[in-house]
């Protein structure tokens, strides 16, 4: 094989072409590496140089990878992921400390009632770690870190992509939650039928929430009436307490003090799942890594494992047998 050129240039090509697939822009690469976009450009036309191949096709705005650049992505990410926590790494080792920074996408119902207690936890263990923390739906993290905007995602989706591995953490049960002393309560047994009855406050339409609702309530057959969208779980509460309606959520929002009636739904609607989204063989840097065994000690080895047979696959299906 010849030699390659620009070998001084290989981490910044290998970079500016991660990053660029990542985001499927240049213009963002560039921003995430603090260079022009003629800068991201050139270090990828002369990395498709020195390897003979075309990486990227080019359709006016959009940006995709070519077969061969796929297959370069799926070498390179991890080299360049592990590159990029390599100071971070380096110093736990010596000192016996983590030190960085963590970016976390996470859904609401998440940061509001079961990430306080984790975070003080953490902070508590690892004072110098810098953690973002990105308000979003599932679907919106889900991206980030495909993209490697965030370390990882917590939420709930059903629809997991291929390139991303899904670990299931908590789980919540449905509950109808009513003002105090409304009719439903009097009831030992509340239907479907019940419940349509009165007028539902939901979250908006976008969110799997409402999906569920009107799912379920479609395969009784039944209509029901929307008295008000209401963003957030705490605010729906609260019109709730304020006799606006009744409303379907699970009870991970519920800590008890709430001024509100409750009734389990389980027979009509299915549990509610939340957990980690991590990019199938993505290099977790030491902050990331700790962070997640405060949330389960076992998710840790759970996405090794996943990882360990993602490539186990892939050697097996690269390997040639001798004739």
């Amino acid at each position: 094989m010849g030699r390659f050129y620009y070998k001084q240039n290989r981490i910044k090509q290998l970079r500016a072409f991660c990053y660029t697939a990542q985001l499927q822009s240049m213009s963002r690469a560039a921003e995430q590496m603090f260079l022009s976009q003629p800068s991201i450009s050139l270090l990828i036309q002369s990395l498709e140089k020195d390897l003979g191949q075309k990486l990227f096709l080019r359709k006016g705005p959009r940006i995709t990878l070519t077969a061969e650049g796929a297959i370069l992505f799926e070498m390179s990410l991890p080299l360049v992921e592990g590159l990029e926590t390599l100071p971070e790494s380096f110093e736990e080792k010596c000192k016996n400390s983590v030190v960085g920074s963590l970016n976390i996408a996470a859904v609401e119902a998440i940061i509001l009632y079961t990430l306080p207690d984790i975070i003080s936890r953490y902070t508590n263990t690892y004072p110098d770690i810098h953690i973002k923390l990105n308000n979003c739906s599932a679907s919106i993290g889900v991206e980030k870190v495909r993209n490697g905007e965030v370390d990882f995602a917590i939420g709930s989706m059903l629809n997991v992509p291929d390139d991303v591995v899904y670990l299931p953490i908590y789980t919540f049960e449905p509950v109808l939650i009513t003002p105090i002393g409304h009719p439903l309560l009097e009831n030992k047994h509340v239907s479907i039928h019940d419940i349509s009855q009165y007028g539902l406050i939901l979250s908006p339409q976008h969110m799997s929430t409402w999906q569920m609702v009107d799912l379920v309530f479609k395969q009784y057959n039944v209509d029901y009436k929307v008295n008000l969208e209401a963003g957030g779980w705490e605010v729906l509460k609260k019109y709730v307490e304020n006799g606006l309606g009744v409303s379907i959520v699970t009870d991970i929002c519920l800590s008890g003090k709430e001024k509100l009636g409750c009734m389990p739904l389980n027979e009509f609607f299915p549990k509610r799942t939340y957990g980690l989204f991590l990019r199938k063989e993505k290099v977790l840097s030491p902050a990331a890594r700790e962070f997640i065994k405060c949330i389960d000690p076992n998710a840790i080895n759970q996405f090794s494992a996943k990882n360990d047979l993602i490539k186990k696959k892939h050697i097996d299906i690269h390997t040639v047998n001798p004739i």
